[in-house]
């Protein structure tokens, strides 16, 4: 075997960890290869979702790498310093192999936040949801504490090997549970509001909505898998809550409907609105210095949604809050120099269809076919919405950074 370029050690390097901490096959090909130009080589790439190819070289000459990567969790600090070491290489400042070993020591850092901080943040996400489908101080407050006691299921579950595929459907089983349970001791909360809500961090939106932009872009190959990868933990979801619905004789509640039939946002959504955008921005483990811009992003992404949902409907709404995000975004990748990714995976999610995935789901459950087909069909117009809005976002403010 011959041994391997510094050069090519490099780039198979950052290709993994972009991979495994987030990036979208659309962004991550052109990146590497821009990278590649850059010094000098000659190469390819392909990217899936679960795995990676790298080729250098042409002809008979040629030295083709397959790499099995998983996707891990989105951790946009991670990513971000990952730039900082891309665009030194790139400019000369450092070499790759120490560039290497600067990118191995980055990955090898613990989290960010502190575990606790971590589910606290997922509870603030769920109760935040919870305002945005309608819900009171009730429902709130027990989202709250059910989106906290799945993160800690969720850290106690990590482990272990044998947990990929349980999480989903054990966290969903006892958020529904839990829910139809306090319902029907107290009466007071909606407990398909807190199911929701509750499971709004596990839902696949992003993954849908990654998928279908994969797919608009030409990447088949990944926005198929990516989109049955959504659609299989929709289902392993929906195993959890049918079985916590078997066992309570179904829910007690029997509609959820989301807010925003007023402009203006309650004061109670307000205050959501306020701390939704830090709660993502801490799971995906942002630095403190960019909390900002995440924050902003999130906010005008959903306000301008909510205008466009009033004024025009609700998938129009969704396709000027994803252009909302995708320009801003944009706009601080050129300003900063730093990966539009930052603000715009947080702020995507305040507008992703995941949990109009969900409720075409349990309307299966309930034997509502049609509003089940309804659903289903709004997911995808929301989806598509979204990309479209985020695709002329990037034409209206065109990105300076590939990241």
């Amino acid at each position: 075997m011959t041994e391997q370029l510094p050069e090519h050690v490099f780039l198979i390097r950052i290709a993994e960890l972009l991979h495994t901490y987030g990036t979208p096959a659309h962004r991550l090909e052109r990146v590497l290869e821009k990278v590649a130009s850059s010094l000098g080589v000659e190469a390819s790439f392909l990217a899936t979702p679960t795995s990676l190819i790298a080729s250098f070289g042409s002809g008979s000459h040629q030295d083709t790498r397959l790499l099995r990567v998983g996707t891990g969790d989105v951790n946009l600090g991670k990513l971000s310093e990952f730039d900082e070491v891309m665009e030194d290489v790139e400019h000369g400042r450092e070499a790759p192999g120490p560039a290497t070993a600067r990118l191995d020591a980055i990955e090898a850092r613990g989290a960010r936040y502190h575990w606790s901080v971590h589910a606290l943040a997922t509870g603030v996400v769920s109760a935040g949801a919870a305002c945005f489908f309608g819900g009171g101080v009730n429902e709130l407050s027990v989202t709250f504490g059910i989106g906290i006691v799945i993160a800690l299921l969720g850290r106690w579950l990590s482990g272990r090997h044998s947990e990929v595929g349980v999480f989903e459907p054990v966290a969903s089983c006892l958020a529904a549970a839990t829910a139809m349970w306090v319902a029907r001791m107290t009466g007071a909360i909606d407990d398909r509001i807190v199911t929701l809500s509750s499971l709004i961090v596990l839902l696949p939106g992003l993954t849908l909505t990654v998928g279908m932009i994969e797919l608009t872009t030409r990447h088949l190959v990944s926005g198929m898998a990516r989109l049955a990868g959504a659609a299989a933990i929709f289902f392993t979801i929906l195993l959890g809550v049918a079985l916590a619905w078997r066992l309570w004789d179904g829910p007690v509640s029997r509609a959820v409907q989301a807010a925003g039939s007023q402009l203006w946002p309650s004061p109670l959504e307000w205050g959501a609105l306020v701390l939704a955008p830090i709660g993502f921005a801490v799971l995906f483990e942002v630095r403190r210095r960019e909390m900002h811009v995440v924050f902003l992003t999130g906010v005008l992404g959903y306000l301008a949604s909510r205008y466009g949902s009033f004024e025009l409907g609700a998938d129009l709404g969704s396709f000027l809050g994803a252009l909302v995000v995708g320009a801003g975004s944009n706009l601080y990748a050129r300003l900063a120099n730093r990966p539009a990714l930052i603000p715009l995976t947080p702020g995507i999610l305040l507008l992703v269809p995941g949990s109009l995935g969900y409720r075409s789901l349990t309307s299966f459950l309930d034997r509502e076919a049609l509003a089940g087909m309804e659903w289903a069909f709004q997911t995808g117009l929301v989806a598509v919405a979204l990309v479209g809005g985020l695709l002329v976002g990037n034409v209206l403010v065109p990105p300076r950074r590939v990241l």
